[in-house]
């Protein structure tokens, strides 16, 4: 399975010490080099993200396509996008509103960070997601809409 990553999912689940969810679900991810240009700088995760022989960063070939998106986007959403599609992608994992936007124009399927706990849920990796996403929000800053929230631990079975 190919999966290209964007920085916020792959930054969160750093910051929440649940990085290995990724690795487990997915086994691989691809990061551009924008991508991990973001997440280098933020000190901590330079040296989990180097550690990790799970994860490889790609340059993209399309310089044009990514100059083009970068018009409306930030540099790593805009690489993940054009990687995405040189990759031939299965999945795109991205959570921003317009850069989801975007990819979906170009036809690329995608999911966010909830998506991958909701998944990893499904498939036994993760007992719950309830506290993670309270960690992302207290640790993070994540931001999710009470009424999301609720209907996410609804559909995975955390009534609260």
């Amino acid at each position: 399975m190919i999966v290209v990553c964007d920085t916020s999912p792959v930054s969160n689940l750093m910051t929440i010490g649940k990085l290995d969810v990724l690795q487990v679900l997915f086994e691989r991810i691809i990061l551009p080099e924008a991508v991990a240009a973001e997440l280098s700088v933020i000190g901590s995760h330079r040296r989990e993200l180097m550690a990790s022989n799970w994860i490889v960063v790609r340059a993209v070939k399309d310089r044009i396509l990514v100059d083009e998106l970068m018009q409306v986007l930030d540099p790593g959403e805009s690489e993940a996008i054009a990687l995405a599609l040189e990759q031939k992608a299965d999945y795109l994992v991205i959570d921003e509103r317009k850069g989801r936007q975007i990819a979906r124009e170009y036809g690329l399927k995608m999911t966010g960070l909830l998506g991958v706990l909701m998944t990893a849920k499904s498939k036994g990796i993760i007992q719950e997601i309830a506290p993670l996403i309270d960690d992302l929000v207290v640790i993070s800053g994540f931001r999710i809409h009470p009424q999301l929230r609720a209907k996410i631990l609804k559909d995975v079975g955390e009534v609260e």
